[in-house]
C-alpha cells in the first residue's frame, strides 16, 4: 500500500515502493536514566566527567549529568527500529548528527523521522532513503538533529 507524500506513516516494513519524500513518522518515547549514562560509558568507555559526576557536569553549567550525545542517537535508532512504521531495511549507511542541547537524566526523548529523498541503487532489489531526523524532549526542544542514510529494500 502506498501512503499519500506527507503524511503519518503507520506501516510495518515499508519498503522503496512505499514512501514518498515528505512522509513521516513519530517514534515512540524514551526516558534517559542514570544506569543508561553509566552502562553507554562502561560499553564505550568514554567516562567523561560531565557523563559521570553532577559536579564535574555542574562546573561546566549543565544542570546536571549529561548523556553522551553518541548514546542518544543510538537510542534513536532503537527507537526508530521500534515505531509503528518501520522500514524493510538491508542497512544503515550513514549518520549525521548534531547535539544541539544537553540531554539530562529524566529526559524523556522521541524522534521525527522524516524523507529527505529517495533513490534507486544499480541493485533493482535496493534503494537509498535519506532520512531527517529531529530529536525531542519533553519540552519539545530539539535535542539533536540530523540525517540517516538508509539502504531499503525494493
Amino acid at each position: 500500500m502506498v501512503q499519500t507524500p506527507n503524511q503519518p506513516l503507520a506501516l510495518t516494513d515499508l519498503r522503496y515502493g512505499d514512501v514518498e519524500p515528505g512522509d513521516w513518522f513519530d517514534t515512540p518515547r524514551r526516558r534517559i536514566t542514570a544506569a543508561d549514562i553509566d552502562n553507554f560509558a562502561a560499553l564505550t568507555g568514554d567516562k567523561f566527567e560531565i557523563h559521570m559526576s553532577d559536579e564535574a557536569a555542574q562546573a561546566q553549567g549543565f544542570p546536571s549529568r549529561v548523556a553522551h550525545g553518541l548514546l542518544v542517537l543510538s537510542i534513536v535508532d532503537g527507537l526508530k527500529n521500534q515505531s509503528e512504521a518501520r522500514f524493510d531495511a538491508v542497512a544503515s549507511l550513514s549518520w549525521d548528527s548534531s547535539f544541539r542541547r544537553p540531554v539530562l537524566i529524566g529526559d524523556t526523548l522521541f524522534a521525527r523521522v522524516t524523507v529527505k529523498s529517495k533513490r534507486r541503487t544499480r541493485n533493482p532489489e535496493r534503494g537509498i532513503f535519506e532520512l531527517d531526523f529531529a530529536v525531542f524532549n519533553q519540552q519539545d526542544e530539539t535535542v539533536q538533529s540530523g540525517t540517516n542514510t538508509l539502504m531499503v529494500k525494493c
